[in-house]
């Protein structure tokens, strides 16, 4: 694959919409990567970004597609490979993206961590047991036989994907390679807890009082071990909703003794976006990619649909009951 990199002048990294840890530290990872080996890229994003990355190496060279619809088609049409980073359908680019790496006469890789893979790439990566894209970068990295070129700002992005798509450590996809990966960016000199610190301690009032709202509004299906929570744009309003501000949420739910499995739905713009976690067996990404189209990991998952938050709440919990039962 090295050689595939090697041979061309401009490279364009592609990540998700909703960037997250994972999708934007691969990203700047393998950006960072990239200028090592002396292969000009640009990182690209399909829309904006939560605040609390805004610290990450490299992150004021990304150019986010929504607020510059030019530069993002130029860098495309002028693109001679296009890396798709923690996705596998090109959908989750927004049309603007997928419309110009569809038109592209560019090859294509993918390096993504999900199931249901939709093969759109003339190269691909694709491990759905890996605990994150990140972790598939720096394996890429090292079999390319230059773990030697990690330098501690590749070391924080990656580390900040595989923190954030771990739930810090504690999901089940965290195996023995993972923590050896955190171990050799702590020999590097990474600090791990001022990244924890720039990610999870970064609360202004409004976000705190948003989450003592949406706690109050759990509600619990115990005889299918399911809790969920529902936010309108007027609660979020309340509160001056932020890009970042309920990340998260979905997992309080899932810390309910006796619950195994948690939904939480967001009324954005013309969709409301639904998170689902679980425990153990219980396979959200099957429940979302069923009833919603949806997809993700087997404990984690996630869809967007159009339609009126109440009703899309109450045939949620009819879904759920023939799902559980």
């Amino acid at each position: 694959m090295k050689n595939l990199l090697t041979s061309k002048d401009n490279v364009v990294i592609v990540s998700h919409q909703g960037p997250d840890g994972d999708s934007l530290g691969s990203t700047l990872a393998f950006y960072h990567y990239l200028n090592k080996i002396g292969v000009n890229s640009i990182p690209l994003v399909p829309d904006e970004f939560p605040s609390f990355f805004d610290w990450m190496p490299g992150i004021d060279n990304i150019i986010i597609a929504n607020q510059n619809t030019s530069l993002s088609i130029q860098a495309i049409e002028k693109s001679d490979l296009i890396v798709c980073l923690d996705f596998n359908h090109i959908s989750r680019v927004g049309k603007l993206l997928e419309n110009q790496i569809m038109k592209s006469k560019a090859p294509v890789l993918v390096i993504d961590h999900h199931t249901n893979p939709q093969h759109f790439s003339e190269h691909e990566i694709i491990d759905s047991s890996v605990s994150s894209t990140c972790q598939l970068v720096y394996k890429f990295i090292c079999d390319n036989q230059d773990k030697k070129l990690i330098n501690l700002s590749i070391a924080e992005c990656l580390y900040t994907g595989i923190l954030t798509d771990t739930g810090s450590f504690r999901f089940s996809n965290v195996d023995s390679e993972t923590h050896q990966i955190a171990a050799f960016f702590l020999e590097l000199g990474l600090n791990h807890s001022k990244i924890h610190n720039n990610i999870h301690d970064q609360n202004n009032l409004d976000k705190l009082h948003l989450l003592g709202h949406a706690l109050k509004k759990i509600n619990l299906l115990s005889s299918i071990s399911v809790a969920y929570i529902s936010l309108s744009r007027s609660d979020l309003n309340i509160f001056n909703y932020k890009k970042g501000d309920t990340e998260g949420l979905v997992n309080y739910c899932l810390s309910i003794k006796g619950v195994n499995m948690a939904v939480f739905l967001r009324e954005d713009i013309e969709v409301v976006k639904i998170s689902f976690r679980s425990k153990g067996d219980i396979k959200v990404n099957e429940f979302a990619e069923k009833y919603y189209g949806g997809g993700g990991h087997k404990n984690a998952a996630g869809a967007a649909v159009s339609g009126d938050l109440h009703l899309i709440t109450t045939q949620l919990i009819e879904n759920l009951k023939k799902f559980r039962q």
